[in-house]
């Protein structure tokens, strides 16, 4: 368990893969509805 293991987030690290234990950053996240957007749908 260390640098070449590939199940640990060091051993990611070190080969340059992601996976569960090291996901990648997502640049834009979906942001939730609010409920302004919500009631602006509603009275269309």
């Amino acid at each position: 368990m260390g640098r070449g293991d590939k199940k640990t987030k060091r051993g990611k690290i070190a080969i340059g893969t992601h996976g569960k234990l090291r996901p990648k950053r997502k640049k834009f996240k979906i942001k939730p509805s609010t409920l302004a957007d919500q009631d602006k749908k509603a009275l269309k």
